[in-house]
């Protein structure tokens, strides 16, 4: 069993071939990987903390459409541009889970969709 999560205080898929969340057996929330895009201009924001923080603000209007919220993330994954800016998106991610992180895993990727410079997907419970 699964639900599509939608929301509009997160940007809307870039194509109709993915959802910004799958509620799995009404249990486990997969989000779509974020980009650092303002659900209200549709523009990427300016810089690579920006984005960070903006990733991880359209992946909490997820959780929160999915009845859950970013203390119940079990799972990050954080692909980036550039692996030497780790250190710069490592500070925003902390301000997000200063307490019981959950697991991560951090890639660089070649390219990123529309030029950006960081895209997070998150899993988590919901109860």
């Amino acid at each position: 069993m699964k639900k599509i999560i939608s929301t509009s205080a997160a940007p809307t898929p870039l194509n109709n071939l993915y959802s910004q969340g799958v509620l799995a057996q009404g249990k486990f929330l997969f989000t779509a990987g974020q980009l650092g895009v303002d659900p209200k201009s549709g523009e990427l924001a300016d810089g690579l903390r920006a984005q960070t923080q903006q990733a991880l603000e359209n992946i909490r209007a997820v959780l929160k459409a999915a009845g859950t919220d970013i203390s119940y993330v079990v799972k990050v994954t954080v692909l980036l541009d550039n692996l030497g800016d780790f250190a710069a998106m490592n500070e925003v991610y902390a301000t997000f889970f200063p307490e019981s992180p959950p697991a991560r895993t951090a890639f660089e990727a070649a390219r990123l969709p529309i030029g950006a410079l960081v895209e997070i997907e998150a899993i988590a419970i919901v109860e």
